[in-house]
């Protein structure tokens, strides 16, 4: 069975330092969480435990407003009820990709997140669902304990800088290249092939999936986003 590596030896895989307390993250200046949060259902599995050794990583970042569009029987939700604050982009997850074959998911977790851990995520990811079903399918393969697994999405998180996105969705003949290349512009050192852009069949902003390599640096994704002369459309969000 592959070892699943602690906290830091995880950072370090992603070329990250170790998390200092008080660190702020993205969304965190706009984000109020709830008074009362219920425990989320645990998650069912949606297709085989798979453990197989780590090669490389996706931070996948998803592009709220597009996502509460889309999913109109989300409006209720913490994410896009808008009494948490509004949101731009906000971490669907941290996966693990295999040195060979298909990605490690579903592996055997002796515990859940607890509500100090679903609280301590909120601003990054909120929704107590999704937070839950991050560690249940792809956590419990990277991480001894949720909290293991989330103080490295946090560290990784935070250390992205996101564009104007808001400016971008106003930009004229917007393409996906276009994008990119914003990105690079506040992130330099990213190659635009780590960087594979989501789009909706209509041509919408979905997610973001930057990707890492085994040997801590961005490498190129596996599934290749975007084409850079696609014509990319942003939801700004009511």
């Amino acid at each position: 069975m592959t070892q699943r590596p602690d906290a830091r030896r995880l950072a370090l895989a992603l070329g990250l330092a170790v998390a200092t307390p008080g660190m702020a993250f993205a969304q965190a200046e706009q984000c109020r969480i709830p008074d009362t949060i219920s425990l989320p259902a645990p998650v069912r599995p949606d297709g085989p435990s798979r453990n197989a050794q780590i090669g490389g990583f996706i931070l996948a970042a998803s592009w709220s407003p597009e996502y509460c569009n889309a999913s109109r029987g989300a409006s209720g939700s913490i994410q896009c009820s808008g009494k948490a604050g509004r949101f731009g982009f906000i971490l669907h997850g941290l996966w693990p990709e295999a040195r060979q074959g298909a990605p490690p998911q579903w592996c055997p977790a002796k515990s859940r997140p607890d509500l100090a851990e679903i609280r301590r995520n909120l601003c990054m990811t909120p929704s107590p669902q999704l937070i839950e079903h991050e560690w249940a399918k792809h956590g419990s393969c990277m991480a001894p304990t949720p909290e293991a697994y989330f103080a490295t999405a946090r560290e990784a998180w935070s250390r992205v800088t996101w564009p104007d996105t808001q400016r971008l969705s106003r930009q004229r003949g917007l393409t996906a290249g276009d994008f990119v290349r914003a990105f690079q512009s506040a992130n330099p050192g990213w190659p635009s092939s780590a960087i594979a852009l989501r789009l909706s069949q209509s041509g919408w902003l979905r997610e973001v999936h930057l990707c890492f390599n085994e040997r801590r640096k961005p490498a190129a994704c596996a599934r290749a986003g975007a084409r850079d002369t696609q014509a990319l459309k942003i939801w700004r969000g009511q």
